[in-house]
């Protein structure tokens, strides 16, 4: 015989049954307002912005110095004015007083760049040059527009600045074994140009075997991402005004010339009428055939003519 619950022990199951309810739906309430709460901090929070590389615009590199801008941003003899005019030539000093070498390092690396008149080193790209000959003193200034990368200007500059107090005065030994005495002292440049650096070296040897000194204005110019190389001098003491005036006229005309717009390559035009030597050529048969016909056309319109004649003749007779 199976027992009846209590009528106490009912109310007891009926309230905890209850109380789990409750605390079930206190639990699902709560989780739905913390699910919505995070919705809302979500939909509240601004969006993440873009990576710090793709939002800041960086700046775009300038396009490289190309041969026609460079060649444009040359010097000419009417910009130096008189005695100046185009070279013909290297002149005979070069190899007799400026291929010397000597033990120092950093001086040695300075008679290389003047003897093949590289002082910022080899281009990284377009390059020209222009060359003019004093014919009154017998001197050359050689002036070049060169590309190079900025940070190797920048940085063979600051070399340049250091020499005057590492090669202030030096021996060399020319061809045959000859000693040269060398002085490197610095010129003052004019304000052209972002950073320069201008230098004089004068070199004592022999040439034909005469006592004889070479004097030479190195000047350097970084204009932007390009740069200036000049070098002005020979057997007497060079006029640094034509030094001053090349670079300040230069540095003007390659700020200009850089804002040209890269030429575009040219399309030839192709012509439309067809070409007498690239024509279909006819055969002979054909040109035969054609020429039959030509001559029938030509009888037909001979056969017309009289009995157009006659309709004439008939028209006036009746009017």
């Amino acid at each position: 015989m199976t027992r009846r619950p209590s009528p106490r022990a009912v109310r007891l199951l009926a309230s905890a049954v209850g109380m789990g309810t409750l605390l079930t739906m206190a639990a699902c309430l709560h989780e739905g307002d913390r699910t919505e709460g995070a919705s809302e901090r979500r939909q509240a929070r601004p969006a993440a912005s873009a990576p710090a590389a793709k939002a800041a615009a960086s700046p775009t590199a300038p396009p490289a110095l190309t041969d026609v801008q460079a060649h444009d941003a040359l010097l000419t003899d009417a910009d130096l004015g008189a005695p100046w005019a185009g070279t013909e030539g290297a002149a005979l000093w070069r190899d007799a007083l400026l291929k010397v070498t000597t033990d120092n390092a950093d001086c040695g690396r300075l008679l290389d760049a003047a003897y093949t008149e590289e002082l910022l080193g080899e281009p990284s790209g377009a390059r020209a040059v222009a060359g003019f000959d004093d014919y009154d003193e017998g001197g050359q200034l050689r002036y070049q527009v060169t590309a190079h990368h900025r940070a190797d200007v920048d940085e063979r500059l600051a070399w340049l600045k250091t020499l005057p107090q590492k090669c202030a005065r030096f021996t060399a030994t020319g061809p045959g074994g000859a000693r040269q005495e060398v002085r490197v002292t610095e010129v003052a440049l004019p304000d052209a140009g972002d950073a320069r650096q201008g230098l004089r070296l004068a070199t004592r040897g022999e040439l034909d075997g005469a006592p004889a000194t070479l004097t030479l204005d190195l000047a350097a110019v970084r204009v932007g991402d390009d740069a200036i190389v000049l070098t002005n001098g020979g057997l007497t003491e060079p006029r640094t005004e034509y030094t001053i005036r090349a670079l300040q006229v230069g540095a003007d005309r390659l700020k200009q010339a850089r804002k040209q717009p890269p030429a575009q390559p040219q399309t030839p035009v192709q012509s439309q009428s067809p070409s007498p030597t690239q024509g279909p050529v006819s055969s002979p048969e054909r040109e035969e055939g054609q020429g039959e016909d030509w001559e029938q056309a030509q009888d037909q319109n001979q056969d017309q003519e009289p009995a157009q004649d006659s309709e004439q003749d008939s028209d006036q007779d009746v009017s």
